[in-house]
């Protein structure tokens, strides 16, 4: 008989059966099924018989169901403004036919479906919804993040009057590609009315380049109060999945991140970034490991006359070494921290017996749960916010790392640096003179004046 398909020939069973026949073979404890070895205890099937007399067994309505509404409203970021823009959502059915005949991208929660993402248009692969579900993601990420810092830091969100978004994403149609704007659209959500904003990219260097240029801005007077985003980027949702899987370890990379940093004028107590101390890849740099290394971290320092050694703590690519490691990457800031400290042993600023205990005293274990930009060097800011107020730490350097040849356009590498210093506190202002002390000193100065003329006129 003719094949109608050979899609089935590539099937497998499963590891977990093929698991279990090793298991049985060897008479082993078998871990891979988890089935227990025992009956169930009394105590908990009499619950679950309780729960089954007791329990809703119908889908939500269609608003979503009443405890997750409470549990919502009773968040303290969650505040009125945001959940009045909350409306009533679709049936079951409809999302059901919109996932099965309109193109929609399915959202589920423990295997069942939710929701739905909707395509924003019926031929541009940009607003398919697939690319509709990544944006949707990243900003919604942004505004959480958004919605954190106003409650943690309680700024006023009228005082906010820019807003500066450095995620990985990108948002337009077809005639436009990447041109959107999510810093504007996450601060309307965010209920930010009174700011401006725009969106920086720049690979995994872009939140190091948000920061300073929001830094520059509030320096320059051009704004009072600015804050730098980024939600998170779907696509870096088991980036290294495969290789996890290959060594036995689920998916690691399952979580989105995002960030939010508030910078407003010296007030006298928070740390500030010294922009007299930026460190920045140039286009002739190269690619070089210690080319990079120097160009983002040495030249800074001497240029203020500082050593590697005088910076507290060195914040760089900041990514969990529990995700990289199975990928074959290795450590990442325990690689950048060797090189750091190998730079200052050549320099003559550490003896080389004390560049391992450098990695340790001047270095950060990673624990970022995620790859892409959220790692590069911020997510130490707020740590490293407080270790500076409380006078552990004099001196930060955040380095944001990344690649350009994405774009295959070039094979630049990418990369700024910022260090942040704990606040001296402001000077004391000489005590103001009024005008009739000026007139006392004009006329003490005409005085001595026509009185040194005189002398002369004598002579």
């Amino acid at each position: 008989m003719q094949s109608l398909s050979e899609r089935t020939a590539s099937f497998t069973d499963s590891v977990i059966r093929r698991m279990t026949r090793i298991s049985l073979q060897y008479d082993a404890v078998n871990l891979s099924q988890g089935f227990p070895d025992f009956e169930p205890p009394k105590e908990i099937l009499d619950r679950l018989a309780q729960a089954a007399y007791e329990g809703y067994h119908q889908y939500s309505i269609t608003w979503g169901a009443q405890d997750f509404r409470e549990a919502l409203a009773a968040n303290p970021v969650m505040e009125q403004s945001v959940l009045d823009r909350l409306k009533n959502g679709n049936s079951l059915e409809e999302i059901q036919r919109l996932v099965e005949e309109e193109g929609a991208e399915g959202l589920y929660h423990l295997g069942q479906l939710v929701g739905c993402v909707k395509r924003a248009h019926d031929i541009d692969a940009n607003l398919s919804a697939h690319v509709m579900h990544e944006n949707l993601v990243s900003k919604a990420s942004s505004v959480l993040a958004l919605l954190n810092v106003i409650h943690v830091t309680g700024i006023d969100r009228n005082q906010v009057e820019y807003v500066i978004e450095c995620a990985e994403e990108a948002c337009g149609d077809i005639n436009q590609r990447a041109c959107g704007n999510f810093a504007k659209s996450a601060a309307e959500i965010a209920g930010l009315n009174n700011a401006s904003g725009s969106d920086c990219r720049a690979f995994c260097a872009a939140p190091a380049h948000a920061m300073i240029e929001a830094a520059a801005l509030v320096a320059s007077g051009a704004y009072h109060t600015v804050v730098v985003t980024a939600g998170g980027c779907t696509a870096k949702l088991g980036m290294n999945g495969k290789d996890h899987v290959k060594k036995g370890l689920p998916a690691l990379e399952d979580m989105i991140g995002g960030f939010a940093v508030v910078i407003t004028q010296d007030d006298g107590v928070n740390p500030f970034i010294n922009l007299n101390m930026l460190g920045r890849h140039s286009v002739g740099t190269g690619s070089a490991p210690q080319a990079v290394i120097t160009s983002l971290v040495t030249d800074p320092l001497d240029r203020n006359g500082l050593k590697i050694t005088d910076i507290d703590k060195y914040s760089p690519e900041m990514q969990n070494p529990d995700i990289t490691k199975p990928a074959g990457a290795g450590d990442v800031p325990l690689a950048n921290y060797k090189m750091i400290g190998a730079l200052a042993v050549k320099r003559g600023e550490l003896q080389r017996a004390e560049l391992a205990n450098f990695t340790v005293e001047h270095g950060l274990t990673g624990f970022a749960p995620t790859q892409g930009h959220i790692p590069s060097g911020v997510p130490y800011v707020g740590f490293a916010r407080e270790a500076l107020l409380a006078g552990d730490i004099k001196r930060v350097m955040v380095i944001g790392k990344g690649s350009l040849f994405l774009g295959r356009l070039t094979n630049l590498f990418d990369g700024v640096s910022f260090v942040i210093e704990a606040n001296p506190g402001k000077e004391e202002a000489a005590p103001a003179v009024d005008d009739t002390q000026i007139r006392h000193m004009i006329a003490d100065a005409m005085r001595g004046f026509a009185e040194t003329l005189a002398a002369q006129m004598g002579e």
